[in-house]
């Protein structure tokens, strides 16, 4: 039996970056680092091809979508940091209680909008162009706003906790898009609506920065969450599942659930199925078997491992990592900030590693990945127009 796969934080301190190599501790210096790092043949210690590629898989974090106007967890301006008393809903604590539930919501609803209006940025791009390219073979990312699939279509992406542009059943599967699920927030919630519409108009929810926010009276937190203090929240209302309410299950104990509303179409507690929950992998909640195994399958078919924007502090990630590690695969991180374990992964590197071997940076990937990009097409022009020098010369 497979142990299980889950999504826990890490709340130990992180440590101080390690910059490797000695060079990259500044922007220039971190992008030829990484330009080396991306174009290293296999290392002798990985399989030989089929059963590995010659490209790094990427595993992505918070940190690459602060270009867009998100807010992250553990970086400077980060959740963690800035606001030592937050704590996000558990798995547990949504599904069993309905006062949750409602305070969920009711911040998610505040939250979506600004969500839903942020758009990939030049980090992502890059991305997308470093797999054009042949340098990427797979993106796993913890993100939940669905940058990478919308960045890069053609680049496969796993996304590791799920994402928020749906929701899913928690009783009968059935997804419902997110923004079908606002509008019917909107409608049970007109006095919330109201104030939602007042916000925007005032700009108050224009940035995620918790301390934008705080002057606004506001507490910003990641994957679209806006806390009002002392706002109502028992108050707010969400709806039942369409396809439980047509049709209720039937329960683990065999009897059918009994799914209820009120004249409004809100879900009653008076309900036994029919809950919706984002289709995210809440904290203390377990990853997909499936999930899972693609992850290691990313990880074990490629030759290195990059990490954007990630301090490593969900273990589901972390042990991503450690796998990569134990197969011998060279190990870059691109981070602000530190990193959990990080000295662990670049123990014994050569005092002569230009970034070919290993590479840790502190910058800000949609600073640095684009110019990496560039020093790795120009590499490669350079490269084609030797060869063909080499065969204009052999004929003459």
């Amino acid at each position: 039996m497979q142990k299980p796969f889950m999504r826990i934080p890490y709340t130990g301190p992180l440590p101080p970056p390690i910059i490797i190599p000695r060079n990259a501790n500044t922007p220039t210096g971190a992008i030829s680092a990484l330009t080396n790092f991306l174009s290293a043949p296999r290392s002798s210690l990985l399989p030989p091809p089929p059963n590995t590629n010659d490209r790094t898989v990427l595993l992505t974090g918070a940190g690459i979508s602060v270009a867009s106007g998100l807010a992250d967890y553990r970086g400077t301006a980060g959740t963690y940091t800035l606001n030592k008393t937050y704590r996000p809903i558990y798995y547990n604590e949504f599904i069993s209680h309905h006062e949750a539930r409602k305070r969920y919501w009711a911040r998610s609803f505040l939250g979506w909008t600004n969500l839903h209006k942020a758009k990939p940025n030049d980090a992502h791009r890059a991305v997308r162009d470093l797999g054009n390219q042949g340098f990427i073979s797979k993106v796993i990312t913890q993100n939940v706003d669905s940058f990478h699939p919308i960045a890069h279509p053609d680049l496969p992406t796993l996304e590791l906790h799920g994402y928020l542009r749906s929701l899913v059943c928690i009783h009968c599967g059935n997804h419902l898009p997110r923004k079908d699920f606002q509008q019917s927030l909107s409608t049970l919630n007109p006095e919330w609506a109201a104030f939602l519409a007042e916000m925007l108009e005032t700009g108050a929810l224009n940035s995620e920065h918790p301390d934008e926010r705080r002057k606004k009276g506001l507490k910003s937190n990641p994957d679209g969450d806006v806390d009002v203090p002392n706002a109502p929240y028992t108050t707010f209302r969400y709806p039942a599942c369409p396809t439980c309410l047509a049709n209720p299950p039937i329960l683990a104990n065999g009897s059918r659930s009994i799914v209820m509303t009120d004249p409004d179409g809100a879900w009653s507690s008076s309900s036994t199925a029919g809950v919706l929950k984002p289709a995210v992998v809440m904290f203390g909640e377990s990853i997909a078997a499936s999930v899972k195994t693609a992850a290691e399958e990313a990880i074990d078919t490629a030759s290195k491992i990059l990490v954007i924007g990630s301090s490593l502090a969900t273990y589901s990630a972390w042990r991503l990592v450690k796998r990569a590690r134990e197969r011998n695969m060279p190990i870059g991180i691109l981070n602000l900030g530190g990193v959990r374990g990080e000295e662990s992964f670049f123990a014994g590197l050569r005092a002569d590693n230009d970034g070919s071997l290993g590479v840790r940076c502190s910058e800000s990937a949609d600073k640095i990945l684009p110019s990496v990009l560039r020093n790795l097409e120009l590499a490669a022009v350079a490269e084609q127009n030797q060869k063909t020098m080499s065969t204009h010369s052999s004929y003459t």
